[in-house]
């Protein structure tokens, strides 16, 4: 297997820790960016290079980066939700600039090592809500609806030198969503929800996320897929 380099914005924990675990499981270069390095299998690897980064508020320096980078994955992301008469600006505001602004920064940071490397993807993260309309979604589907359609964007734009595509999942069982998942009746209910009655996991996504990234995938660009237990498409 041919050693590549990845870039992972915010992987130290849940699908983003995921994802960095198995990139680095397949001997790649990971260079993480992230405001923690909490996540105690990838923090002892010796393929992963940590760098303290908020999407928030800073730069990416240059220095952090590997001339080539066959790899981009921006995994920040936000679970804001709330009814329509308590929805602030301010709150919203900081949701896109998470979820979209970031994501456009950290991709022109990378631009110019993305170019110089053969066969480079970039995977981008929504949200099932962005199709399917969850009431109490507005803020965070709002942003996200804007992801999927810079993905679409950027995958015209960028090809055919550069993939570009987009993760929605559904709920997955990861720290972001501990206040939805703080009981067991919360749980089933989620659950049941689901034509698969069950919560993703992180490897359903990471899994798709590693192919995505691969040599595998080298004729997929601009598409948002659903990983959802088949909430987007399935009626039972």
């Amino acid at each position: 297997m041919t050693v590549k380099n990845f870039v992972v914005i915010g992987g130290s924990y849940g699908i983003g820790a995921g994802i960095v675990a198995r990139l680095a499981q397949q001997q790649h270069r990971v260079d993480l960016l992230s405001r923690t390095n909490e996540a105690d299998d990838c923090a002892d690897s010796a393929n992963i290079h940590f760098h303290r980064f908020d999407a928030l508020s800073d730069d990416i320096n240059p220095d952090w980066l590997p001339d080539e980078i066959h790899g981009l994955v921006y995994c920040p992301g936000s679970i804001n939700l709330g009814p329509l008469r308590g929805l602030k600006p301010a709150a919203m505001m900081q949701d896109y600039q998470l979820n979209v602004i970031g994501a456009v920064k950290c991709l022109q940071a990378c631009l110019k090592p993305l170019k110089a490397a053969k066969d480079a993807s970039v995977l981008m993260f929504s949200t099932v809500a962005v199709s399917q309309g969850l009431a109490m979604h507005a803020s965070v589907a709002a942003a996200k609806g804007a992801v999927e359609g810079l993905t679409r964007a950027l995958a015209a734009e960028l090809a055919p030198k550069i993939r570009v595509n987009c993760i929605a999942p559904s709920l997955v069982d990861t720290p972001l969503a501990e206040s939805l998942l703080s009981t067991e009746q919360k749980r089933e209910a989620l659950s049941q929800r689901h034509p698969l009655k069950r919560l993703g996991t992180v490897d359903d996504i990471a899994s798709l996320a590693a192919f995505l990234l691969s040599s595998d995938a080298t004729w997929i660009t601009g598409q948002v897929v659903g990983v959802d237990g088949g909430l987007s498409r399935v009626r039972s």
